[in-house]
C-alpha cells in the first residue's frame, strides 16, 4: 500500500527535511532541506561529521588572524559544509541561517547573507540552491526585502509565529515563510491548558491555514512552508500545503503508517473561502510592532527562539573555538 509519506507528496506539499543529519536525509526522498544551529550542533558531535568540522577549522586557521577571526570563519564555513553535504543528496535547496544575535540587526543581516553566499560559491554552490533563514523579526524582514530585490539572494523567513509577521514577508517578497506549528501548540498548552488542542482544533495548525488562504486570497507569491511538529496529526491536516519541513522521526513515522493522507489545503478553495481582509505594513514599523506586541504568543515565541538558536550557535562556536586552540 501507499504510504502516508507518500500520499503526503501526492497531495501537492513539497516535502522538506528538517535536519542537519544528511545520513537520515536521503532515507525519504525530500527536495530540499532546512538547517539550524540547533539541528546542525546535534550533528556536529556525532563522529561521522569530523571531517566538516576538520575542514571548517582548516579554512578558520587560513582565514583569521587572531582566535575570534578564526572561529568565526571556521562557523561560517561549517554551516556551508554541511549544505553542501546535504544539497548533494537532495535536488532542491537547502536553508542555512544567519547567526541568530544579528536577528535586530539589518545590515549586519545582509552581510553575513552575502558572506555565506559567498562561501557557497567558492565550493561550487550557486545562489539559487540556498535559502538564507533570517528571523522574522522587523529588522530581518527589511534584510530580506532588500536581499531578494537588490542581490536575487532567496530568503527563508523563521521564527514565524503571528499574523503580522506573515504580512510583512508577503509585502517583502521573501521567496518563502516558516510558521512554527508546534512551538505556537506548545505556548497554548503551557497558557491555556485543558482545551482539546488536536488536528484542526491546534492552533498552529489553524495560524498556517490563516496564512496561506490569505496569500493565496491576495495573489502573494510566498511560499509557505508549515514547520516544528509535534506529531503527525498537525502534518496531516495541513496537507495540500505549500511546503512542510519534517523531522527525520516524524518522517519515520509516516513512512511506516499507510493511513490516509486527504489534501486539507487548496489553493482554489483558499479563494472561495471566507474572505480575510488585506492589511498592510509596508514602511510602518510602528504598526508591525505594535501588531506583533498585541500577539502575546508570537511575541513571546518569536524572542524565545532567537535567544535558544543564540544559545545553541554559542555552544556550536565553542566547539569549533576548542578544537581550533588544539
Amino acid at each position: 500500500m501507499t504510504t502516508s509519506l507518500d500520499q503526503l507528496k501526492q497531495t501537492g506539499t513539497v516535502v522538506v527535511s528538517d535536519s542537519g543529519d544528511f545520513e537520515s536525509i536521503d532515507v525519504y526522498k525530500p527536495q530540499d532541506a532546512t538547517t539550524n544551529p540547533s539541528l546542525i550542533l546535534a550533528a556536529a558531535n556525532k563522529p561521522g561529521y569530523a571531517r566538516l568540522i576538520d575542514n571548517a577549522v582548516k579554512y578558520g586557521k587560513e582565514k583569521g588572524s587572531n582566535l575570534e577571526e578564526q572561529t568565526n570563519a571556521a562557523m561560517d564555513r561549517l554551516l556551508v559544509e554541511f549544505g553542501k553535504e546535504i544539497l548533494q543528496i537532495i535536488p532542491g535547496r537547502v536553508s542555512t541561517e544567519v547567526d541568530a544575535r544579528l536577528s535586530f540587526d539589518k545590515e549586519a543581516t545582509k552581510a553575513k547573507a552575502k558572506e555565506l553566499i559567498a562561501l557557497y560559491d567558492s565550493v561550487g554552490i550557486k545562489k539559487e540552491r540556498v535559502l538564507i533563514k533570517i528571523a522574522s523579526t522587523w529588522e530581518g524582514i527589511q534584510a530580506a526585502r532588500e536581499l531578494e530585490r537588490d542581490d536575487g539572494i532567496h530568503c527563508n523567513l523563521t521564527l514565524l509565529f503571528g499574523f503580522a509577521q506573515a504580512v510583512a514577508c508577503a509585502e517583502a517578497g521573501v521567496t518563502l515563510i516558516s510558521p512554527f506549528v508546534g512551538r505556537i501548540l506548545d505556548w497554548y498548552k503551557k497558557n491555556q491548558p485543558g482545551k482539546n488542542y488536536e488536528g484542526d482544533e491546534d492552533p498552529g495548525v489553524q495560524s498556517v491555514k490563516r496564512i496561506f488562504n490569505y496569500y493565496k486570497q491576495h495573489h502573494y507569491k510566498t511560499i509557505v512552508m508549515g514547520a516544528s511538529f509535534r506529531n503527525i496529526g498537525e502534518i496531516k491536516a495541513l496537507a495540500g500545503v505549500d511546503f512542510l519541513t519534517i523531522s527525520p522521526s516524524l518522517l519515520e513515522e509516516l513512512k511506516k503508517s499507510t493511513d490516509p493522507v486527504p489534501k486539507k489545503l487548496d489553493s482554489q478553495k483558499a479563494l472561495q473561502a471566507d474572505p480575510i481582509p488585506k492589511v498592510s505594513f509596508i514602511n510602518n514599523e510602528p504598526e508591525f510592532r505594535w501588531a506583533l506586541l498585541q500577539d502575546q504568543m508570537a511575541f513571546d515565541k518569536l524572542h524565545e527562539g532567537i535567544k535558544k538558536f543564540a544559545e545553541d550557535g554559542e555552544t556550536l562556536k565553542e566547539l569549533v573555538r576548542k578544537k581550533l586552540q588544539a
